[in-house]
């Protein structure tokens, strides 16, 4: 898929939106992909998973062997990535604050896994999450998105391949454009208020 491709099928979805957003890094967007819009389509997760396995290099799809996300965001396309791929699909999630492999999900020491996150902006979630599969006896060996918003910034401790790579603007809440200053800020993502 082609970038303009991908980026139509967030706009098919309803998923590219334009405002004054707070992101869960609480930085503030113009700009944000609902990426939970996009994946409400199964058949548009697959499109969109099946073309991000294509870009994940050979030797880590042969190496891996399960695909985990953190939860509620990475859920969906970490499921779908590992359909594509032939993988095991687990999750992580924060019961109290802080990511961890619950539910029966189990690793065998040093098994080798590609972290999925639907949207990476500033990659704490994603360095937060590689610290709870490491925890739990994992090696991350690649991390994947469907969307790079840090346009390659975000440095992550371990290779990435996203789908698409966006360079959308991001300011902290004291130091905003005026034209965003003049809209009222809304949190739509997981961690929303």
């Amino acid at each position: 898929m082609t970038d303009d491709e991908i980026l139509a099928e967030f706009r098919a979805a309803d998923a590219l939106l334009e405002g004054h957003f707070i992101l869960s890094s609480g930085l503030r967007s113009p700009r944000y992909l609902q990426c939970a819009r996009v994946l409400m389509d199964p058949a548009r997760a697959g499109r969109l998973a099946r073309a991000l396995a294509g870009k994940i290099p050979e030797p880590v799809k042969a190496e891996a062997k399960a695909v985990i996300a953190p939860a509620m965001g990475g859920l969906i396309c970490g499921h779908e990535l590992a359909r594509a791929l032939g993988l095991q699909s687990m999750f992580v999630e924060r019961p109290t604050g802080t990511f961890e492999l619950r539910r029966g999900f189990r690793l065998e020491p040093g098994t080798p896994v590609i972290l999925m996150e639907d949207v990476v902006t500033t990659g704490l979630s994603s360095r937060e999450a590689i610290r709870a599969v490491e925890a739990a006896g994992g090696r991350v060996i690649h991390a994947a998105a469907l969307v790079d918003r840090s346009n390659g910034q975000a440095d992550l401790g371990v290779p990435f391949t996203p789908l698409i790579r966006l360079s959308v603007p991001s300011y902290q809440p004291d130091a905003l454009p005026p034209e965003l200053a003049a809209i009222p800020a809304v949190k739509p993502g997981s961690r929303a208020a």
